[in-house]
This record gives C-alpha cells, structure tokens and sequence, in this order.
C-alpha cells in the first residue's frame, strides 16, 4: 500500500493521535482499498451481515455458503421471499435470523428498504433504514457500511472483537465496554473504520499488540 493511499494516511494520523496504536500498525498492512458493492450485490451484502450476526467466522461463513447454495447462487429479494423462512432455516439459520432475512426481502421489494439509494444516503439514514427491520440491529449495519459501502468512519462499538482489540492495544484486562468505546473514538472521527480494521488485526498477533 502506497504511503500516500488514504488508508495509509489514516494509519499515520492515527498513531499520531494514538501511539499505542504503534505495533500493530507498523506490523500489519494498511487496510485495503474497498469500492462499494454493486447496487444489484447490496441486499446479498446485508443478508451476509445477518448471517454473521453473533457467530465466528468459520462458522457463519459455512452457513452463508449453504444459505447462497440454498438459493441456487441467487441471493435476492426475491428469491429470499420465496424460500420462506423455513427453508431458509434448512442452511443452518436460526428463526430470528431467518425472519430477519425474510421481512428485509418484503421490506426491498415493497420499496421501504432501497439498497439502490444507500450510496447517497448518510450512514446515520442509512443504519435508520435497515435496522427498521426486526432481528436487524446497529451492528448489522454498521458491518454493511464498513464492507458493502466502503465507508471510511464507521465505529462499530457493539462488536466484540474491536472492544477486545482495543482493550488489548491499551493493556486493559477486560474489553472496554461500547459506551466508553463511542467516546474514546470521537478523537478518530473521519476514519474510524481505519480504527476498527487495527483493533480486529491485533488479535491476530501473539502477545500484546500496542
């Protein structure tokens, strides 16, 4: 990654701003460039993050597989209606997940959920729009935001792994709780998706990362 790349930049300001942050930044790639998703991949996109919702990777990456398998490839509102909410639940999914999913498929194509405008949405309209959804929460948005939309300044306190990132970064016994986390981050505002990306990387490296 060049030096001059805005997530390079962002990187630099942000051990500036925070030289704790210095390990792991000098030890892990700068974030990669991410383009937003298709407007046609964007409700597969949510559907992922519901997927993903309180599970490790491994494990929901297995779901989603059989989820989009289930589905013949297609993962659209559509074919989610179609499926209903117990075949859908044949991939592994539980109910809540399940009928998260379906009630986001009716939501699209009834036009009160419009993946199509979210480019031009804020991220605040936007976490609004999909979170009207029951068994859709911040967290699923904000993952939407940070991976389909490429936003740069998403700070998702609610997830587990950058509070114990963080936590781990500044030497705290226990994850710092996502109050605490929302304040700490207003001094990174502008790219705290750049924050978050650290905070997931340093739970990969042995020993304490900052």
């Amino acid at each position: 990654m060049s030096s001059s790349s805005p997530q390079a930049s962002a990187a630099q300001r942000l051990v500036l701003i925070d030289p704790a942050f210095g390990d792991v930044v000098q030890a892990t790639p700068a974030p990669p460039h991410r383009r937003p998703t298709l407007v046609a991949h964007r409700f597969g996109a949510l559907v992922e993050s519901i997927t993903y919702q309180m599970l490790a990777g491994r494990a929901a990456a297995a779901i989603h597989g059989r989820l989009v398998s289930l589905l013949d490839g297609e993962v659209s509102p559509a074919r989610v209606a179609a499926a209903g909410v117990d075949r859908l639940r044949g991939a592994g999914l539980t109910r809540t997940k399940a009928v998260a999913m379906t009630e986001l498929a009716h939501a699209t194509l009834e036009g009160r959920v419009r993946p199509e405008r979210h480019g031009r949405l804020s991220d605040e309209e936007i976490i609004a729009e999909v979170t009207q959804i029951p068994g859709i929460g911040p967290w699923t948005g904000h993952m939407y935001l940070l991976f389909a939309l490429a936003r740069p300044d998403v700070w998702p306190t609610g997830d587990y792994g950058v509070r114990a990132g963080w936590s781990r970064i500044h030497g705290l016994e226990e994850p710092i709780a996502p109050r605490q986390l929302a304040g700490a981050g207003v001094t990174f505002t502008g790219y705290r998706s750049t924050v978050a990306w650290y905070c997931w990387r340093s739970l990969e490296s042995p020993g304490r990362a900052g």
